[in-house]
């Protein structure tokens, strides 16, 4: 053996080992290859089992693995398979199939999917909907559009659907009718529908009962004719978003972001109507922060003295693209707040104002009061679908 002294360099280039060995794998025969790895898996099942198992069945398994390990030592093909042949017949009689192992199988990794999703929608991101137009032109709510002419072909209409969330609907009466009810109603367990009563006849239609309501006039008392459409056009699905609940376990909210809240305790309309109902999830525009002092002179938004800063508020205050800027409380708000442009509202420590981009048609934290910083779930980053011109990131 040649001993190198302190200071002296061997011959071979560094990394030559590790070569070496990557270049002895691939050259080993795969016999060879197959027995290692097998008794290297059944030493691993042995781990598992050994303390479940006789020392009996213990002690011939061993014995089985230590024979196959040796015959890969000598190198011999046949005293390879002859010992995998005895350490697979130890498996088949120590390892029993598992009846029904494919539906376990399947039903573990379902199981599994099901936690990891839960755990990212509970503590990192969330899908939401936009129910209602208060974040308009921002962020689209359900949305009807009544059309005088009939749906198009099934395949535009599977495209529509699919790409911009669009449902056609069509139906006409049958007689001369009066409508006598409108409400929501749910159909096979898991679709809702808007169901209409008549004097005369009962529908469901695959629209919201809002949406049925507000954009197609479908209210009791209407009376139609036999052949006249009941209702027809489309109506299209609010934005789709992803909501980060990640964030926030970092930092405070900030000003200008679109954010997610709770309404538990807040004096919504639904809670003021339903004090019982599960609270309700609502997406606005943090708009003021706490200890903000904040005023609304139509169409803008100050806080303190200065215009609310950042491209979205100039953007709502600019009344263009639809934007119609901010408007003052209302009479019919509950709480009276900003309802005028000479009033100044300071938010509370640990609360944060809320308004709707579409301000005249939202109903927001000059309605109900400030949110409290607990009733915060995220932030709103990112309309997923439908594939219309939100799609993307929110600003």
């Amino acid at each position: 053996m040649v001993r190198l002294s302190c200071g002296e360099t061997p011959l071979a280039a560094p990394g030559a080992a590790g070569y070496n060995a990557r270049l002895m794998f691939f050259l080993t025969p795969r016999y060879l290859k197959q027995g290692r790895q097998f008794a290297k898996d059944a030493r691993k099942v042995l781990a598992y089992k050994c303390d479940l198992w006789s020392p009996e069945q213990v002690q011939s398994f061993e014995a089985a693995i230590e024979r196959l390990e040796g015959a890969t030592k000598d190198r011999s093909v046949e005293a390879v398979e002859k010992a995998a042949r005895e350490l697979d017949a130890l498996c088949q009689v120590n390892l029993p199939p598992v009846s029904d192992a494919g539906w376990r199988e399947n039903v573990e990794v379902f199981l599994v999917a099901i936690v990891v999703a839960l755990g990212v929608r509970t503590y990192f991101i969330q899908p939401f909907t936009i129910p209602t137009g208060s974040m308009f032109p921002t962020l689209n709510g359900i949305i009807g559009y009544p059309t005088q002419t009939p749906p198009p072909n099934p395949l535009v209409r599977a495209w529509d659907l699919a790409w911009r969330g669009r449902t056609w609907v069509d139906e006409t009466v049958q007689a001369d009718e009066v409508i006598q009810l409108v409400q929501e109603a749910t159909r096979y367990l898991v679709f809702s529908y808007t169901r209409v009563v008549t004097d005369r006849n009962t529908y469901f239609l695959h629209i919201p009962v809002a949406t049925a309501r507000d954009h197609f006039e479908l209210r009791p008392g209407r009376r139609l004719r036999a052949g006249e459409s009941l209702v027809r056009g489309y109506h299209e699905t609010g934005d789709h978003v992803f909501v980060d609940k990640f964030t926030y376990h970092f930092r405070k909210p900030r000003r200008e972001e679109v954010f997610v809240f709770n309404t538990a305790g807040i004096a919504t309309i639904e809670n003021r109507s339903n004090p019982s109902a599960p609270s309700q999830f609502y997406i606005k525009r943090l708009s003021g922060e706490p200890g903000d002092p904040l005023r609304i002179d139509p169409p803008n938004l100050y806080v303190g003295d200065q215009l609310a800063p950042g491209e979205s508020f100039a953007r709502v205050m600019s009344m263009k693209n639809e934007y119609g800027g901010y408007a003052n409380g209302f009479p019919s708000f509950l709480m009276p707040i900003m309802q005028s442009s000479a009033e100044v509202f300071t938010v509370p420590p640990e609360m944060y104002f809320a308004l709707g981009d579409n301000s005249y048609h939202s109903s927001d934290s000059r309605d109900w009061g400030p949110v409290p910083q607990r009733n915060i779930v995220g932030r709103g980053v990112f309309v997923y679908w439908p594939f219309r011109p939100h799609f993307g990131p929110i600003r």
